[in-house]
């Protein structure tokens, strides 16, 4: 709605593995982040612009957690089609999800086989969690990018954030860093939203205009 009433045209999709739906649609995404999940992405995106609805020219992701996620992987994935990219709290690196032990689902063996499941084996699917990690392959990365994170957060721990940022440095993309000291996995606090929402507007005119 903020977006909306800034004069944007917003797509959110529901890409396969979103709940809501039927088994059949959740259940083709497991094992697809970064992949046929980042597809279905792509071509809502691309069908806006064969209908006349945005410019092709002039399209950024925006979205937190897997949205962050997705907002880095299609930068990786097409890095000519957007202009910038705002990743809030997102995911960036596959493997990490597994390896980081002070996430607020590391203890839970039910979460973790939960995670092997729907988005990949550590062991098994190695090759293609690297493949599918923004931070792995920021070198792959044209766009401007906003990372936004709060530091409490134990759901994406903001080692994810740090660890994108890093890596965007050390191929000369410097990223616009935000760290809410005082927030966690959402944002709760009003000061923060009204800040947060007064930089991705100014962010999204610099980089896309109105």
């Amino acid at each position: 709605q903020f977006l909306a009433s800034r004069g944007y045209a917003v797509l959110q999709l529901d890409f396969r593995g979103s709940t809501g739906y039927g088994w059949k649609h959740y259940r083709a995404g497991w094992k697809q982040w970064g992949l046929a999940m980042q597809d279905d992405i792509t071509d809502g995106a691309l069908h806006l612009v064969a209908e006349g609805i945005v410019d092709k020219n002039r399209m950024c992701l925006m979205g937190a957690s897997y949205g962050g996620y997705a907002t880095m992987q299609g930068l990786v994935r097409e890095p000519d089609l957007y202009k910038c990219g705002i990743n809030i709290v997102g995911v960036t690196d596959l493997i990490m999800m597994h390896e980081v032990t002070w996430s607020d689902f590391a203890g839970s063996e039910g979460a973790m086989a939960g995670l092997r499941t729907r988005m990949g084996d550590p062991e098994k699917d190695r090759e293609q969690l690297i493949k599918t990690s923004p931070a792995r392959n920021a070198e792959k990365i044209k766009a401007p990018v906003m990372i936004v994170h709060g530091a409490e957060d134990r759901r994406v721990p903001i080692v994810h954030a740090t660890t994108m940022r890093d890596a965007l440095q050390k191929v000369g993309n410097e990223p616009e860093w935000i760290v809410y000291p005082d927030e966690a996995h959402g944002f709760g606090l009003e000061a923060n939203k009204y800040d947060l929402y007064g930089r991705i507007e100014k962010f999204l005119a610099k980089h896309v205009g109105k």
